[in-house]
């Protein structure tokens, strides 16, 4: 039986990648080990259960990573490269180029410098309008390109409403330190997130709702040629059947978060000119609130860990998304419509 610890500590090793390489970085995620050689990435997913996905198989971890490419070739084809066995010969040694039985199943990425990925970007102050707009019309043309998800809209409102029960369910353990800001926003929210569910079921009747990217943040946006959005939700289709304004608004408040709040705008207002049916302020601000609450949550639940990495981090960023979730629903800071800027002789 060869357990994780070998597996990371052969990937950990230069000698073991056929493509020579002069160093190997490795970093944990909740779910995975990536392996970032001198220009290719490979992703391990560890062999975990969460209530949310299994990868306790060798079967159920292949056919993720095979997933993982599929969804990703869709915005990132020019990064996301194949699936690749990790094999044990007979001697018991690993190997990625040989022969043995498969004992795990990796991604193998091109590797995109980090200093373009979105955020980093925007930290250095080396983002355009330009680039800003190139991303809204990506993405525009990637939504414009997915089918409705009229029969399978209705999951869009349950795991709209699964998880509002679930960030109140974490936010609001007094041991975790936010459930005292956190609480008051959540009983603005639950009550507004019933008022507006009529208004998401007519875009979910009108053909609006997509199966989208899960997971849309800045770290995920490569800004360089070609543009490429990457590291797609996959382990569960529910988290993609997505308002694709929900998801672009929610990557222009990660902007924000970061002090770029004119992103929201020109993203916002290049999707509209394109797909139009910009949902009315009110959804827009639901939609921001909940994806704050989301974070907040998935910041706190960090301290959940059997071993938890970095604590002083995650309550003071739970916080600051609880901050803005309670701008959304108490005063929403919404870009101005471009066609009111227009009116208004902007």
């Amino acid at each position: 039986m060869i357990d994780l610890a070998a597996k990371v500590r052969f990937l950990s090793d230069v000698r073991s990648y056929p493509r020579p390489a002069f160093s190997v970085e490795a970093r944990e995620t909740h779910m995975s080990w990536v392996f970032l050689t001198d220009d290719r990435v490979y992703k391990l997913k560890k062999p975990v259960r969460y209530p949310f996905l299994d990868f306790r198989a060798l079967a159920r971890r292949r056919f993720f990573c095979e997933e993982e490419l599929r969804l990703n070739k869709r915005l990132a084809a020019d990064t996301y490269r194949s699936v690749i066995p990790l094999r044990c010969d007979l001697s018991g040694h690993l190997n990625l180029a040989g022969e043995g039985r498969v004992v795990d199943w990796l991604v193998k990425m091109k590797r995109l410098p980090e200093a373009d990925l979105l955020d980093a970007r925007l930290r250095n102050g080396l983002v355009t309008r330009s680039d800003i707009q190139k991303l809204g019309e990506l993405m525009a043309s990637f939504y414009s390109g997915c089918p409705p998800q009229i029969e399978d809209g209705g999951l869009y409102l349950k795991n709209l409403a699964k998880e509002q029960a679930v960030n109140r369910a974490i936010l609001g353990q007094p041991a975790l330190g936010v459930a005292d800001a956190a609480l008051p926003i959540l009983d603005i929210a639950d009550p507004r997130f019933e008022e507006l569910a009529t208004r998401i079921k007519a875009r979910i009747e009108e053909g609006r709702i997509v199966e989208g990217h899960g997971d849309l943040r800045s770290e995920h946006v490569y800004v360089g040629t070609p543009m490429q959005v990457i590291d797609c939700l996959e382990f569960d289709r529910t988290m993609r059947i997505v308002d694709p304004y929900d998801e672009i608004n929610y990557l222009g408040l990660e902007c924000a978060m970061l002090g770029a709040g004119w992103v929201r705008t020109v993203l916002l207002d290049t999707l509209e000119t394109h797909l139009g049916a910009r949902p009315d302020d009110e959804v827009l601000a639901f939609y921001g609130s909940f994806r704050m609450l989301l974070r907040a949550r998935l910041c706190v639940a960090h301290l959940l860990d059997s071993v938890v990495r970095d604590p002083k981090r995650w309550p003071a960023l739970a916080l600051a998304y609880i901050a803005g979730a309670k701008r959304e629903l108490t005063a929403p800071c919404l870009p101005i419509r471009k066609s009111n800027r227009l009116r208004a002789g902007a």
